[in-house]
This record gives structure tokens, C-alpha cells and sequence, in this order.
């Protein structure tokens, strides 16, 4: 009897191990719950310690609400008309430069401001811009003078009318021309370099940002000197020379020294018709800067 009961319940050590791994498993599954019963102790945070960090989130929670750059332009306020307010005077009153172009070409398709309220719906303007510049915006009741007048504060005096010579003029020469600021100012001598210097006035118009109204606004300003025009010696010149020239791509630039190489010097601007890719019109626009 004993020995059966024996054989009965005794088990191999091959199951001695299953049982064991077995054993271990569930120890393993059932850990967690045993540490956080008898022995997790929860962090206990006291708010002032936390209170200094808390502070710094509240200051900058609301970055991200507005473009970044009203957060951190510094605006300077004054009464005004939008109706054709130059780019230079939207930066000041807290815009970016992208935001004054994108209401100038709002302008430009024919837009117009008829009461302050107009102001709110452009694009570039959000809704805490408007809440500062609203108190501002001086709309004249005359609708004729509305889009062709604006009123700044003392502090900004208008500026005399003058006559510069763009080919001449340094930066500060070109802020005396009414509706001329810093960035245009240097824009133009930038784009000035380029060319070689300006031979119509109307070329203004391809400086970046300055478009058919800021040209309208500034045109009777303006004189060009083309005696200043530093040409561009056609059978000399190397890719190096002409690179920022910018009425060629570099394709045309290479073509044009190649021609050159290949087939001897230039004699008259008519020979540029030999070489393909220059077309009449962009023949007709670096002629009075070639010189042979």
C-alpha cells in the first residue's frame, strides 16, 4: 500500500524542473503587485519647489499664438492710414518685413482699407495685433484722401523733398528720398552692385520688395547718372566677373565666354545673336553694360 501510494505521487525530476520554472514565472508576473502593496512609498512634491518652474511656463505659454515676430519686435506706435503705408512704416509699427509686402501686394491687386475694421481681415495681421495697433488707425473720412494720405506722430517728421542720384547715393543719401528706409536703402545699393549701376529708373522696380506703388511714391525723387555705369568688358571678362550679373544665368555667362574662346572677341553687340540660348530681349537688356 505504501509503496503504491509512493509511486503514486512521486514525480520525475524532468517535472521537478517544469514545476520550478513554473513556480518562477508566476513570481515574476506577480512581483509588481507585491512591490507597490508593501514597499512603493509614493514622491510626495511640495508646489514650492516646483513653483519657480511653474512660473517660467506661464511666462512662455503663449509663444506660438502669433508669429514670432511680434513677440519679439519691439513696436513703435504712432497714428496712421493704412491706405498705402510705406513697408518701412508696418515694421515699425511691429510687423515683419514679409507681413508689411504681403499688405502691399494686397494694395498693389487694388485692395483698399475703407474703415479700421478692414485692417483685421488681412492675413498678416492677427487678431492681438489688431487689438494693439486698433486705437492707432486713422481712416480720414474723405475716401479720396483716405488712400492717398497718412498721419504719423511728431515724432516721425515727414522728409523734405529731395532729388538723390541713385547711382551716386550712399545708404544715408538714400533714406533723404520720402518713403526710403534702412532695408530698402540697402537693397538698392546691393542690387546697384550687381548691375554695375542703374540705366532707366524703372529698373528700381526689380529690387526686392519694391514694388509699382513704393516706385510711384519714390519715382520723382530719383535721378540716374549713367556716366556712373562700370560696363562689362565683354573679351576680357571671366565667369568670375559676371557671376552676379543679374540679367544672365550662369548658362548664358558660360556660353558667352565660350563663344568667346571658340571663335575669337566679340565686335559688335549684333555678334551675340550667333549664340543660341541669348534671345532679342535679353541681348536688348545687358547691351548698354557691354563694352568691347
Amino acid at each position: 500500500m505504501n509503496q503504491k501510494f509512493k509511486e503514486y505521487f512521486s514525480i520525475s525530476r524532468q517535472e521537478y524542473r517544469g514545476v520550478l520554472v513554473l513556480f518562477i514565472l508566476i513570481g515574476i508576473l506577480f512581483s509588481p503587485y507585491v512591490y507597490e502593496r508593501f514597499f512603493f512609498k509614493p514622491l510626495e512634491i511640495k508646489i514650492e519647489t516646483i513653483k519657480p518652474a511653474l512660473t517660467q511656463i506661464d511666462k512662455y505659454k503663449n509663444i506660438g499664438d502669433e508669429n514670432h515676430e511680434e513677440e519679439f519686435h519691439k513696436p513703435i506706435l504712432f497714428k496712421f492710414n493704412p491706405n498705402h503705408l510705406p513697408v518701412e512704416d508696418w515694421i515699425k509699427l511691429g510687423l515683419s518685413e514679409k507681413q508689411a509686402l504681403s499688405i502691399k501686394k494686397y494694395e498693389a491687386k487694388g485692395g483698399k482699407f475703407y474703415k479700421k475694421e478692414d485692417v483685421k481681415k488681412m492675413y498678416a495681421i492677427s487678431p492681438a495685433m489688431y487689438q494693439r495697433l486698433a486705437p492707432y488707425i486713422d481712416i480720414p473720412e474723405n475716401k479720396k484722401e483716405a488712400y492717398t494720405t497718412y498721419d504719423r506722430k511728431e515724432s516721425f517728421p515727414k522728409k523734405a523733398f529731395v532729388m538723390v542720384d541713385v547711382n551716386n547715393a550712399d545708404s544715408l543719401q538714400l533714406l533723404n528720398i520720402k518713403g526710403i528706409g534702412p532695408a530698402f536703402a540697402s537693397r538698392i545699393i546691393k542690387y546697384r552692385n550687381r548691375l554695375g549701376g542703374f540705366i532707366r529708373k524703372e529698373q528700381l522696380m526689380e529690387v526686392y520688395g519694391l514694388d509699382s506703388v513704393k516706385y510711384a511714391q519714390i519715382e520723382r525723387q530719383v535721378l540716374i547718372d549713367t556716366e556712373k555705369i562700370i560696363p562689362i568688358n565683354i573679351n576680357t571678362c571671366e565667369f568670375v566677373d559676371i557671376k552676379r550679373f543679374p540679367y544672365l544665368s550662369y548658362k548664358q555667362m558660360n556660353a558667352i565666354i565660350a563663344y568667346r574662346k571658340q571663335h575669337g572677341a566679340y565686335k559688335t553687340i549684333a555678334d551675340l545673336n550667333k549664340i543660341h540660348i541669348l534671345n532679342p530681349e535679353i541681348i536688348s537688356k545687358i547691351a548698354p553694360y557691354i563694352q568691347f
